[in-house]
């Protein structure tokens, strides 16, 4: 079971770069091909930037094309949460870190492998622990 970490949004703020806040506390979006991490090969863990929770690894990540570093599953399945995101006139599923409940991205069904699965993930959610 993932232990929950709870903040005040002036925690949030006082710790996260303004984009970074955006992004995990606000549900928002960097612009596809402007990520840190959406043409990286290195090795090694991608963490939540919020809390440093373990979600995805390197082996599961893949090039898609569409502009956001893309993994075909989280290191562990109780890692993250996805939940029905009807937003902007779209259904989606959003995928939130478990330990701090910040956005990371969404998930569709258009991914390789057995599961078929793209985890497409903003890159500031994120912080590459390099192997």
């Amino acid at each position: 079971m993932t232990t929950k970490i709870q903040k005040t949004d002036a925690e949030w703020r006082a710790e996260l770069s303004p984009e970074q806040y955006e992004i995990l506390r606000h549900k928002g979006t960097e612009r596809a091909f402007t990520g840190e991490y959406v043409d990286t090969k290195d090795p090694g863990v991608y963490r939540c930037a919020g809390c440093g929770a373990e979600l995805f690894r390197s082996e599961a990540k893949f090039d898609s094309g569409s502009g956001w570093p893309s993994f075909v599953e989280p290191a562990d399945l109780d890692s993250v949460v996805t939940e029905t995101d009807t937003s902007y006139g779209m259904v989606r599923t959003e995928v939130t870190c478990a330990a701090c409940g910040g956005h990371l991205g969404h998930v569709f069904p258009d991914g390789p492998g057995p599961a078929g699965q793209r985890y497409c993930i903003n890159s500031c959610a994120l912080e590459l622990e390099q192997a």
